[in-house]
């Protein structure tokens, strides 16, 4: 899904609904290292449901965080989640990738809710179906976002003096960021999930094949805005508490209840997602869950995971095979920057003109 210097760095842009994450890599050798890294917040429903409300303050944000982090290239991959990207596999006579791409779109057809020309297509061969028992069928993952909101995307970023020459997807973005930084396990089920401010992705993989991916609308903001409404607070200080920082008399002990409610919820949703993964799957296990974005530091969260799953939960390290200098690029907050950067990392391993 990568190739270490083929060809020059890109900057991998995370769009999110509370910040921009944008970070810049370095081939060194075998591996990478951190040469620039920045995060810059949004103003609040600026980005709904993936959605971009207001362009101009998005916009504004990522001019903001190149304007004061030193990356040097123009060009940026940026990604796409949520209800305007369906991802499917689906299995097709064998033929050949010729007759592949000729017939691809009306295949998709059948597949997609959106009309097919509002889309953008992309596909990949998961299983030619040339090996024995295989039964002349092939099995293809099929990605269609929809045009407009390509063009939102591709749109603040234009309007930010940049520009966008990869769009991917959050799910596949975080697959390329695990395959780096921890290889390919081919006989374990490995679930990435990715708890952002307002959304969740989940990727569920065994070696380099994703067997299953879906976004939940549910995250962080879930968590501040029930704070929000419990304990009669603003949403910057419902945010604070949240955190773990007293707030107008309120202490983080009095909040925790209301977010272990909520977690509860979230667990609901990821249950959901499992449980279908495991219907439609050959598998019907899990063996590891590997945890990233800034709403996965929620209180509990961790350990609510694990024991509802029974499986082990630790935190996605987007670094760990990536030299990354904190004190060198600036960064104060490792500690909460860190989960958060995994989308980013994964879209900085892109290179123009990729597939």
């Amino acid at each position: 899904m990568f190739g270490l210097g083929k060809a020059k760095a890109i900057v991998g842009l995370d769009i999110g609904s509370s910040a921009v994450k944008a970070v810049e890599l370095k081939a060194t050798g075998k591996t990478y290292r951190v040469t620039a890294f920045g995060s810059e917040p949004i103003p609040p429903d600026s980005i709904v449901d993936g959605a971009i409300i207001d362009g101009t303050a998005v916009g504004d944000a990522i001019r903001r965080l190149f304007d004061r982090h030193p990356f040097k290239s123009k060009e940026v991959a940026a990604s796409l989640s949520g209800n305007a990207v369906i991802v499917k596999k689906i299995s097709l006579p064998v033929m050949t990738d010729a007759e592949l791409a000729e017939s691809i779109f009306w295949e998709a057809e059948q597949y997609i809710p959106f009309d097919i020309q509002d889309v953008n297509l992309d596909y990949q061969i998961l299983n030619p179906g040339t090996a024995a028992g295989s039964n002349g069928t092939m099995d293809v993952l099929l990605v269609a976002a929809k045009k407009e909101k390509i063009a939102d995307y591709t749109g603040v970023i234009s309007q930010a003096g940049r520009v966008p020459v990869v769009v991917d997807v959050d799910a596949f973005a975080l697959q390329n960021a695990y395959e780096l930084n921890y290889g390919l396990e081919p006989e374990s089920v490995i679930v990435l999930l990715n708890a952002g401010a307002s959304a969740i992705n989940i990727n569920i993989l065994s070696g380099d094949q994703s067997l299953f991916t879906r976004d939940i609308s549910l995250g962080g903001n879930a968590y501040t805005e029930a704070v929000q409404k419990e304990l009669n607070l603003p949403f910057e200080g419902a945010e604070q508490v949240k955190k773990g920082n007293p707030v107008e008399g309120v202490r983080f002990e009095d909040a925790m209840p209301v977010l272990h409610a909520v977690t509860e919820n979230v667990l609901l949703e990821i249950q959901k997602t499992f449980d279908f993964f495991k219907a439609t799957a050959a598998s019907d296990r899990i063996d590891r869950v590997l945890l990233s974005g800034g709403a996965s530091r929620v209180d509990g969260f961790t350990q609510a995971l694990s024991e509802r799953f029974g499986a082990p939960v630790e935190a996605f390290d987007p670094f760990r095979k990536i030299a990354f200098d904190a004190q060198k690029l600036g960064v104060v907050d490792v500690e909460n920057v860190v989960p958060t950067a995994a989308v980013a990392v994964g879209l900085a391993l892109r290179r123009a003109g990729d597939r």
